[in-house]
């Protein structure tokens, strides 16, 4: 078994010449929305991935280099990486734990 780990990309191309960037995520989403081998989830500030460590660190890559094809010059890509090795570590039990704590924050 391939342990998950839980992850936050945040890819943003500079010096492009317009504030939005909005153009720019969709086209990263469009390269991993047909992917079985991780999920996701699109926060205001980043993107939420849930996957085996070798899978996440390939879909980064990928998803880097997307805003040089629709003609970024330079691109700043962070990721975070969440693993756990004594304990499974999904993006839902990362809230449930938080939410059984504090059940009305806003999710």
């Amino acid at each position: 078994m391939r342990v998950a780990v839980v992850a936050e990309i945040s890819v943003v191309p500079v010096g492009t010449g317009s504030a939005g960037v909005s153009h720019y995520v969709a086209a990263c989403l469009d390269m991993i929305k047909d992917r079985k081998d991780i999920s996701y989830q699109l926060t205001p500030m980043g993107t939420i991935l849930e996957g085996p460590l070798d899978i996440i660190i390939e879909v980064a890559c990928k998803m880097h280099e997307v805003p040089f094809g629709k003609g970024a010059a330079r691109v700043v890509t962070t990721l975070k990486i969440d693993e756990r090795r004594d304990k499974v570590n999904t993006m839902d039990g990362k809230l449930e734990s938080v939410l059984k704590l504090r059940p009305s924050v806003k999710v």
